[in-house]
């Protein structure tokens, strides 16, 4: 069973150097990834920030940056954020997406995963 993906995000995270990171990992997330975040002061002020803390727990990593902490995913693009909030959904999901298909020789529709992480 796999349990990390790679990814690269869109835009990337700007450095302290002006350097673009762009690609990481993301673990699956477990119960206590939630349930800690549940209890982070932070969500409990402002519910809001649940996705930031547990984003931050499950990304194991982003290249040039040592330890993925909430203040690295805030900053963030939002289109970075979008992406790896929409990767969580889809890794963490028991059904795997799907697309239907349709054959262009004889017309039968299926059917078909689709796979949006890097892997390697």
């Amino acid at each position: 069973m796999q349990t990390v993906f790679e990814f690269e995000l869109p835009k990337g995270i700007v450095g302290e150097d002006g350097e673009v990171h762009k690609h990481g990992k993301m673990r699956l997330a477990t119960a206590g990834d939630e349930i800690g975040a549940m209890r982070d002061p932070r969500v409990i002020s402002n519910p809001s920030y649940l996705s930031i803390v547990v984003l931050s727990r499950v990304v194991t990593e982003i290249e040039g940056i040592q330890a993925v902490l909430p203040a690295h995913i805030e900053h963030l693009f939002t289109a970075d954020l979008a992406f790896l909030q929409d990767m969580y959904q889809r890794i963490n999901n028991i059904e795997p997406p799907t697309m239907t298909a349709v054959c262009p020789e004889c017309g039968h529709t299926f059917e078909v995963p689709i796979n949006f992480t890097r892997e390697g």
